[in-house]
């Protein structure tokens, strides 16, 4: 009798296990590499789980805008979903920090600043009660227009487009003395069709994802911000599932996202080939200009500590790691 029992609430766990999946928004469009390998991801969760754990995405932005993603979360109608940086800093101020203006030359300094500081940032989601399951870069953006800028100076007099609700872009552009124009994503390419604006921020893949490579025509070739995903889990929901389940399903979403770090690396290698076949000039700063560049950046980044954007011991570790490889390569800031 008791071994039927035993039997019986094991069915039990096992049916409440695979009874409710883990429901995940996101912006990515079906068929997009995003969609792709967290499919894969998914799949290898539900085989290693023998089933009990299953991920159910809502692509393309179907859920509804970042706002309306964190209260079904907190509702408990959504149980995690991807954000940018920008965006998730409505559930932790520090999610964009990798995004600081000329903060970081190349993706060795990325990597090596990610090995120390990716853990202080899921450490500062926990606090909020939500799990970083992924994190991953999108790339660097460049400030690319349809004139050259050479100079901080001329950018001045540029028509330059911010994200809304970016504050990062907003100091940066005050910091430098520049009057930006936001507007949504959406609005953009028919900006630079217009002349309401002549020069945006992307990655070289996103400049021709969203077809602005049409209408740009020269790049300031220095890496101004660092785009960052996540994908956050609610605490409760993840909870449910139980413990040696849940490692398989972080250990499958993180892999998801190396794959994902990984292969936008190599599509804006690509991107940025495709561009200079495409006739854009590569216009890269003299040694003088680009520390420029960086004391505007600098300036931007202290602006964003005093209004209490940033956690300073989170700024302040993001430095001690840079300083410490510049030292061992020889650069300075």
């Amino acid at each position: 009798m008791f071994r039927a029992l035993a039997v019986f609430a094991a069915l039990l766990l096992a049916t409440a296990a695979t009874a409710a999946p883990l429901k995940i928004a996101t912006v990515a469009p079906e068929g997009s590499g995003w969609m792709r390998e967290m499919r894969a991801g998914a799949a290898a969760i539900r085989q290693r789980t023998d089933g009990r754990v299953e991920l159910k995405f809502y692509p393309a932005g179907v859920m509804g805008n970042n706002a309306a993603v964190i209260r079904k979360i907190k509702l408990g109608q959504l149980h995690g979903a991807a954000f940018t940086g920008a965006e998730a800093s409505a559930v932790y101020s520090d999610a964009p920090i990798y995004g600081l203006p000329f903060l970081f030359r190349d993706y060795a300094e990325i990597d090596h600043v990610r090995a120390s500081v990716d853990p202080l940032l899921r450490a500062g989601f926990a606090a909020k009660g939500m799990v970083a399951a992924g994190i991953s870069g999108g790339g660097f953006a460049y400030l690319m227009g349809t004139r050259p800028i050479r100079t901080h100076e001329e950018l001045r007099d540029a028509k330059v487009w911010t994200p809304q609700s970016d504050r990062i872009s907003e100091a940066a552009f005050e910091a430098g003395g520049v009057s930006a124009i936001p507007l949504p994503l959406t609005d953009v390419y028919p900006g630079l069709q217009t002349g309401l604006i002549d020069t945006v921020a992307n990655t070289f893949a996103g400049a021709i994802f969203f077809q602005w490579h049409t209408k740009v025509k020269h790049v300031v070739d220095l890496p101004l911000t660092f785009v960052v995903g996540y994908l956050l889990l609610d605490d409760k929901a993840l909870a449910r599932v139980a413990e040696p389940d849940r490692a398989i399903v972080l250990e499958e979403v993180q892999g998801a996202f190396d794959r994902i770090d990984e292969s936008s690396r190599r599509d804006n290698d690509a991107a940025r080939a495709t561009l200079v076949k495409l006739g854009v000039a590569f216009i890269a700063p003299t040694s003088v200009e680009a520390g420029r560049w960086r004391e505007i950046g600098d300036k931007a980044e202290r602006q964003l500590i005093a209004e209490g954007e940033f956690m300073p011991a989170t700024v302040a570790a993001i430095r001690a790691s840079l300083a410490a490889l510049r030292a061992g390569q020889g650069k300075a800031r």
